[in-house]
């Protein structure tokens, strides 16, 4: 964790400067998940806006800032000796609270009169969107309403003020994003280097989890790791490689402080790429290339989006799989057949930063209406960007078969896609190319170490295990 003045600072901007009115502030921490019974419990992972105000990396703890007070109350219970019997000594709640900058801790009982206390009142109580039934369960005990209704009590004051205030990533969360790209930079090394013929997905995967285990960490997110790239989110590993196949790896380490990597690499297995796969590589790197010299402050995202989906389309038009004009066909949505999914997003505590909170809340200014478009209405960040923010830049292209069947039936947009000759394209698979960025006060910067992605630098990478 960071130093207590941190936490402190977070708390005290909250209350003098992001205030969402007067009242109470309630952040529930997560409790674990058990996997198939109460004692065998998946690993825990601490709520990143509990972690981000309060620091602590345990379960069952709630934190409460009184925003007219500008006090703040950590509620838990220590440690049992039956806790301690299975799990080993703990450290004391209030040492722990003490590390972050918090000198009142009460157990969870207190909690509850608390509340009942400030509803009597009639002071707000201002809770975040709960995600876990466990949440809705405690709000629905603390708030006195109904599950049915617990959406109506969420606070969007609260929601956009941490939402405003954890955007901009501190010097100290840069360096943190870094760590996390580091051991990210690993993994893909690791995959890169045995992307060899005969190579299961599954033995990769195993190495890269082995690897990060060995550093002290995990993966941000479930990783995917597949010769069928056109998968969006594939968290499956069956295939063994052939040589010929693209291996796509979209996979993120965490940082000490649990902040998050995310990068994507696409290897041709056996280290050389094919006329057709080499097209398709240079077009999603041009597109990558031009979306990251475009990045800048007061840049709406979205225009970066559409400025990389263009150059995407005019290298599909060079190749005769798309016809027309690039513009036209970008406003009209046909590139969406090759390129559905937006082209980044909010990076920090969370992969998908404050995702919990809502996108929209997260990826769209209060004047900007998300578009509902096919394709661009999965475009998670569109707001104008700020110094501060760290963000995802990951085109793709992708043969999707059962989309392109539908689409073809349909005849739709026929007047850009070239169908006869995405028929030769069918079975390709897909390429994404994903880098993470810090937006500065004059620019941008690609962080963490350098991960090869340039056609050759790939192509000598892919099995170089075997060679040494």
């Amino acid at each position: 964790m960071f130093a207590p003045a941190t936490y402190r600072s977070r708390r005290r901007t909250l209350v003098e400067h992001e205030r969402p009115d007067s009242g109470l502030v309630l952040l529930l921490g997560n409790r674990r998940s058990p996997r198939n019974y109460v004692d065998n419990p998946h690993p825990f992972r601490q709520d990143g806006t509990f972690l981000y105000y309060f620091g602590l990396d345990r379960p069952d703890l709630y934190g409460l800032i009184d925003l007219d007070a500008g006090a703040s109350t950590l509620y838990g219970e220590e440690a049992t000796l039956d806790d301690v019997v299975w799990e080993g000594e703990q450290t004391a709640l209030r040492e722990d609270a003490a590390a972050v900058g918090i000198d009142t801790v009460d157990p969870p009982s207190a909690l509850d009169a608390r509340i009942a206390q400030a509803r009597q009142q009639g002071r707000p109580v201002h809770v975040l969107p709960p995600y876990r039934d466990e949440h809705r369960l405690r709000l629905e005990t603390l708030l006195g309403r109904p599950h049915t209704q617990l959406d109506d009590a969420v606070s969007e004051p609260l929601i956009r003020a941490v939402v405003r205030q954890r955007s901009v990533k501190s010097s100290e969360e840069v360096a943190e994003i870094e760590t996390a790209l580091e051991r990210t930079a690993q993994a893909h090394a690791c995959a890169q280097e045995r992307a060899i013929p005969g190579a299961s997905e599954q033995e990769i995967v195993g190495a890269m989890t082995g690897l990060l285990t060995t550093e002290g960490s995990t993966f941000s997110f479930t990783p995917t790791c597949s010769v069928r790239g056109e998968v969006l989110h594939n968290h499956s590993y069956p295939n063994t490689l052939e040589e010929g196949d693209l291996l796509l790896v979209d996979a993120g380490a965490t940082s000490p402080c649990h902040y998050a990597g995310d990068v994507t690499r696409v290897t041709p297995v056996g280290g050389g790429f094919t006329p057709q796969q080499r097209a398709i590589y240079d077009a999603v790197l041009s597109a990558q290339t031009a979306a990251i010299n475009a990045v800048a402050p007061d840049v709406p995202f979205i225009e970066i989006h559409k400025h990389a989906a263009r150059t995407l389309t005019e290298h599909l038009i060079d190749l005769g799989l798309m016809q027309g004009a690039a513009d036209e066909a970008v406003a009209a949505g046909a590139h969406a057949l090759f390129f559905p999914h937006g082209l980044g997003h909010m990076m920090g505590l969370d992969v998908h930063d404050m995702e919990s909170l809502g996108e929209t809340f997260v990826g769209y200014a209060e004047d900007q209406t998300r578009p509902d478009q096919f394709g661009l209405h999965t475009l998670r960040l569109g707001r104008p960007l700020r110094p501060g923010f760290v963000i995802t830049v990951e085109p793709g292209c992708y043969f999707i078969p059962p989309l392109i069947k539908q689409w073809r039936e349909e005849r739709r947009h026929e007047r850009f896609i070239n169908y006869e000759r995405v028929e030769d394209f069918l079975g390709f698979g897909g390429i994404r190319i994903e880098d993470d960025m810090l937006v500065t006060e004059d620019g941008a910067r690609i962080l963490g170490p350098d991960i090869p992605k340039a056609p050759g630098e790939v192509a000598d990478r892919a099995g170089s295990s075997r060679a040494a």
